[in-house]
């Protein structure tokens, strides 16, 4: 019954997966208060969604997207943003493309003709603008009054939002470009437009426009580096961590009550059921990371063609990924400066109970515990690899088993 063209797992890069786990609060963010507060008019800030490679992040934005579109909101695709590329360029682009879905170009108005004038050629130019002389206001000013524009006629039509969505911020490494991005964005949030209000008294409101940027840890210091608080004040920060245990076994319980519905040759619909003890595999072996939780399930959904996944299944089909998951974190503590990997990796040579900054900065040669407290709090509060306190512990619960144990 089962094959490789209706596995439920997706873990590919940026999908959204059949097979949802957790990110509960994260979901509700955007159902219960970002999305009602800016339809409504009230200021909430932009979403800036961090997490080491794997996490999760651009799935869950992706996700959110969807559904806002399925709910008839206007949406940009995911905008990624390569490396040494103009990212005004590509955010531009899209703005014109929700323009047209705003019904902008059929506009009769002469300013608004102007206006989407500016940001062809800021298409066009990008950044470069800024450089021209005489070439009129900066990209920024172009990309604000679209959005604002936009927002405009999502307050005409009515509990409709807008959601732009820029992934891969980390690779806007140009300053220039990186702060004309977050200041356009910035401003059309904050911006304050006056309507008519029953009875005829006016009043300020704010635009339905949700911005949601994803990327690696590092952003947080590069955004913050320039524009500090106005970007703290515009821009709420998450840095995903692990998934909890019992929020994957909770998706996966499907599986094991009722079964996974797929239609065998004849067409007939049949369920894919689990075993109780191959739930508890994939979720032992997916340390709590999605890509992980993903692979795992993928791989145990290939390992058989019946219509009962076993925990040899799991345990076949993981001998097959365990180089794809070493791979995986490898990668996660290659990155990372070399001050932080020799932290992790002493962390993971004492017992549990024996992890204090004290042992800690010891083992690593330094005089002083203190001289190992910077290292700490990045891997902590930017990172979210590792939890401080006494003793200090792994937040990343893929990473602590491969530096302690012969996982994977």
């Amino acid at each position: 019954m089962r094959s490789p063209l209706d596995s439920p797992f997706s873990p590919g890069s940026d999908t959204v997966p059949t097979v949802w786990a957790g990110r509960a609060p994260q979901l509700s963010d955007w159902r219960d208060i970002l999305r009602p507060r800016r339809v409504a008019g009230l200021h909430e800030r932009g979403r800036t969604i961090l997490g080491e490679a794997g996490s999760g992040k651009s799935s869950l934005v992706r996700r959110i997207a969807r559904d806002a579109a399925d709910a008839g909101d206007w949406v940009t695709p995911q905008l990624r943003i390569p490396s040494g590329t103009d990212p005004i360029k590509r955010v531009a682009s899209a703005l014109l493309d929700l323009s047209s879905t705003a019904g902008l170009p059929h506009a009769r108005e002469e300013r608004i003709a102007t206006m989407l004038g500016r940001v062809e050629s800021v298409a066009a130019s990008g950044i470069s603008l800024s450089v021209r002389p005489g070439s009129g206001p900066d990209p920024y000013t172009a990309l604000t009054d679209l959005l604002i524009e936009i927002g405009r006629a999502a307050i005409r039509q009515r509990d409709v939002m807008v959601v732009v969505h820029v992934d891969e911020v980390q690779n806007i490494t140009d300053e220039r470009a990186r702060s004309q991005l977050l200041i356009a964005l910035g401003d059309a949030l904050a911006h304050e437009e006056t309507v008519n209000a029953p009875g005829g008294a006016q009043v300020e409101r704010g635009l339905p426009i949700a911005v949601y940027l994803t990327g690696l840890p590092e952003f947080a210091d590069m955004a913050g580096a320039r524009t500090g608080a106005t970007f703290a004040r515009r821009f709420q920060t998450t840095t995903l961590e692990a998934i909890d245990e019992d929020a994957l076994m909770t998706a996966l319980q499907p599986f094991v009550t009722e079964g996974w519905t797929v239609a065998d040759e004849d067409g007939r619909i049949e369920p894919v059921l689990m075993e109780p003890a191959a739930q508890r595999a994939i979720v032992e072996l997916s340390c709590g990371e999605p890509f992980l939780f993903q692979l795992a399930g993928e791989r145990a959904w290939y390992a058989g063609t019946g219509n009962l996944i076993t925990v040899e299944h799991v345990r076949t089909g993981w001998r097959g990924a365990a180089a794809e998951a070493e791979a995986h974190v490898q990668r996660v503590l290659d990155r990372l400066p070399d001050r932080e990997r020799q932290f992790l990796h002493v962390m993971g040579e004492l017992a549990p109970e024996e992890r204090s900054l004290t042992r800690i900065a010891q083992a690593m040669g330094y005089a002083r515990s203190t001289d190992a407290g910077p290292t700490a709090q990045r891997l902590d509060l930017t990172r979210r690899i590792i939890r401080r306190g006494r003793p200090y512990r792994f937040r990343h619960r893929a990473i602590e088993a491969y530096l302690t144990s012969q996982w994977p």
